[in-house]
């Protein structure tokens, strides 16, 4: 649009351009068309474009997963100390204080309990946006809370892991004892004759692949997920050879057995629910 001002008597042409707010447009990290943004999220996060599965946080996989109003958070105020006073750029604490403005959560994992279709579940959720889904000392004593319970209860648990952090240096050791700890509880899940479903989605990566993540009864993950202990520009590095293409991803870890199946986000709660039916037959609705 073009307008007329009068300067020293003289007129100018002044240009005036139309501004788009920010966030109305966004560009698939995929395919890397534009997209308005409320359909993209009126899709489930989903790229109308290409099908690229964006992130969800925990509450939004909650929300898709869990019949409405039946989810009871468990340990809500759960919080990380410190145990290595740890320094740097940013402190550990300060690293916390911003994440948990950002993200709302007091760490990187919500659990609790609700009903997928009718049929009760306990479920646990790790968020990317809080210090990259990372595990510490919180995300692993709520999931491994979370399992006991569900054992106690004779319950499923579903586990739904986004970690592109892995075990939380931050913590050091105590943050690599949650992997025996996680896997430990769910051992004794499985020895109680309760199905464990893992759910990956982008990424999972590092100590949350090697421990709870990588060892349900069934394990499903979304499409193009990238799935891993290393990235796969370390692992290029260390063996000095050029990876296979989609290395790490959902479709090549399935075709190379790690993957029982691949869901896509809009059909992953009916599934689940099947999955429930066949491996827990008549359980459903019980008290």
């Amino acid at each position: 649009m073009s307008l007329f001002g009068k300067s020293n008597n003289t007129f100018v042409r002044v240009s005036k351009k139309k501004t788009i707010p920010d966030g109305v447009w966004m560009k698939c990290p995929d395919c890397e068309q534009p997209s308005y943004t409320k359909e993209v999220q009126a899709n489930q996060n989903v790229c109308l474009k290409c099908g690229y599965h964006l992130t969800l946080t925990a509450r939004q996989r909650i929300t898709l997963l869990i019949d409405e109003g039946t989810f009871q958070e468990m340990d809500p105020d759960m919080l990380s100390a410190d145990p290595l006073d740890f320094k740097g750029v940013k402190t550990y604490k300060d690293k916390l204080a911003a994440d948990q403005k950002l993200t709302g959560l007091k760490d990187a994992a919500i659990t609790g309990y609700g009903k997928i279709d009718g049929r009760k579940v306990v479920l646990a959720v790790t968020d990317s946006q809080f210090i990259m889904g990372s595990m510490g000392s919180v995300v692993g004593e709520k999931i491994t809370r979370a399992v006991e319970y569900a054992t106690e209860k004779k319950l499923p648990i579903i586990i739904v892991s986004g970690s592109g952090g892995g075990a939380r240096m931050y913590e050091g050791c105590i943050s690599l004892m949650q992997m025996a700890k996680t896997c430990a509880a769910l051992s004794r899940h499985g020895k109680a004759g309760c199905v464990y479903i893992s759910v990956l989605t982008d990424p999972t990566m590092g100590g949350i692949m090697a421990s709870f993540a990588g060892v349900g009864d069934i394990i499903m993950a979304e499409p193009k997920a990238l799935l891993g202990f290393a990235g796969p520009r370390v692992v290029e590095q260390t063996v000095r050879q050029k990876l296979p293409k989609g290395f790490q991803t959902s479709e090549f870890m399935l075709a190379h057995g790690l993957l029982d199946m691949i869901v896509v986000r809009k059909d992953m709660k009916a599934t689940l629910a099947k999955i429930l039916d066949f491996a827990e037959p008549g359980k459903r609705n019980r008290d």
